[in-house]
């Protein structure tokens, strides 16, 4: 089919998302790529045109750390917990971070990969079993040498940062046990598009899946999605049972209800995805009116988490340190630097009370609930935040 990538929302110059800038850096040239969202007619996938090498993204600095949010971490336990009931004799994590799942379990049943060597340490000083590596087919082979076939593999984010998507699904076919399950979590498509969170796209999420889109990249090697679950985590997200054809388990009905629900919203068709770009357009108009209209009226703006999420927000509607004083952030990597691309600075966390602060923009909207729990105080004595989701707005 001619054309059957077509672009439909483009994010402007944006910068490597997680590349926090060093003082001594902030006069360097930052390197920049054009953040183009795509839509395949054939396989349905969502995808972004452009992006930086895997070597570039996750290295030694990489900055983001599971365990440094309670949500995070509560629902990594609580997804433990239920897996332990079905007693795996291995369960493999793909992106296995800072180990936030797999401390869950006993050392000697884990197995975790994170090619990111700084975080890939912590778990190894916890006695972890982890391979320093990228997933591969090849790595698979080394797992399956060294471990034989598992019964469990899990990815929570994982998987839309890899863009060779045929090399992942080998490499699970390879090493999961024939009645094996792989359970994959990643942001909901569909809930992107109702909420309009756009900063969903950035340079390490190649993809955003639908159940649509995923269970086409499937197919082709013999696995299926057998359930689906509706889960809040990061803005709304799927997490997706998937088995080898050859496992008899049956079809849950949760699997046609949402392909319903995909089909009914449109996510077959071009035309919804052109509506969402120009609802996008509207949203950064909008959100760029309101934190010109709090300067004017000297209102001290600061940001709340410095997401990677937040740098296309903050690069794609032109929002830099003129308008925001400073960013806090509870991830130590990120403190005492600066934003990519808009170089705004990064405090460690402190009271929003203390620092007389009028106006908190949440980039870590995604733990929003979190965060107002926390800052019951600040809002009890005025204090606002401003938001992007589903419409910009003070809140």
């Amino acid at each position: 089919m001619k054309n059957k990538i077509i672009e439909f929302l483009d994010l402007g110059n944006q910068p490597l998302a997680n590349s926090y800038i060093k003082k001594k850096d902030l006069a360097k040239k930052e390197r920049k790529y054009r953040l183009i969202v795509c839509f395949n007619k054939i396989n349905k996938l969502v995808s972004i045109k452009k992006t930086f090498s895997s070597k570039d993204m996750f290295n030694n600095e990489y900055p983001y750390r599971s365990s440094t949010s309670q949500t995070m971490s509560l629902h990594l336990k609580r997804l433990a917990q239920k897996i332990k009931r079905i007693k795996p004799n291995k369960i493999l994590e793909i992106g296995s971070n800072d180990g936030c799942f797999i401390k869950n379990f006993d050392r000697k049943k884990t197995i975790g990969v994170e090619p990111c060597s700084n975080v890939e340490k912590i778990t190894k000083k916890q006695k972890y079993n982890t391979y320093p590596e990228f997933w591969s087919p090849k790595l698979a082979k080394k797992i399956l040498k060294e471990h034989n076939k598992v019964n469990l593999i899990f990815s929570s984010n994982t998987i839309s940062h890899i863009k060779n998507l045929d090399e992942v699904f080998k490499g699970i076919n390879i090493v999961l046990d024939e009645k094996g399950m792989f359970i994959l979590e990643d942001p909901s498509l569909l809930e992107c598009l109702k909420k309009n969170t756009y900063d969903q796209f950035y340079n390490e999420h190649i993809y955003v899946f639908s159940y649509l889109s995923l269970q086409n990249a499937l197919k082709k090697h013999n696995l299926e999605i057998f359930k689906i679950e509706k889960l809040k985590i990061h803005g709304g997200s799927n997490r997706y049972y998937i088995k080898k054809k050859t496992n008899k388990i049956k079809f849950h009905i949760s699997v046609s209800h949402h392909k319903f629900k995909e089909i009914k919203y449109g996510l077959e068709s071009l035309k919804t995805y052109i509506k969402f770009a120009k609802r996008i357009e509207n949203s950064k108009k909008k959100l760029f009116s309101i934190f010109t209209k709090c300067k004017k009226n000297n209102k001290k703006i600061i940001g709340y988490g410095a997401t990677a999420k937040s740098v296309t927000i903050l690069n794609y509607c032109n929002i830099n340190n003129s308008m925001i004083n400073y960013f806090v952030d509870t991830t130590p990597d990120k403190q005492n630097k600066y934003t990519p691309g808009t170089k705004i600075l990064i405090k460690k966390y402190s009271n929003l009370i203390n620092d007389n602060v009028d106006y908190a923009f949440l980039g870590a909207w995604n733990f929003k609930k979190e965060i107002f729990t926390k800052e019951k105080k600040y809002i009890k004595k005025g204090g606002k935040f401003i938001i992007h989701t589903p419409y910009p707005r003070i809140i």
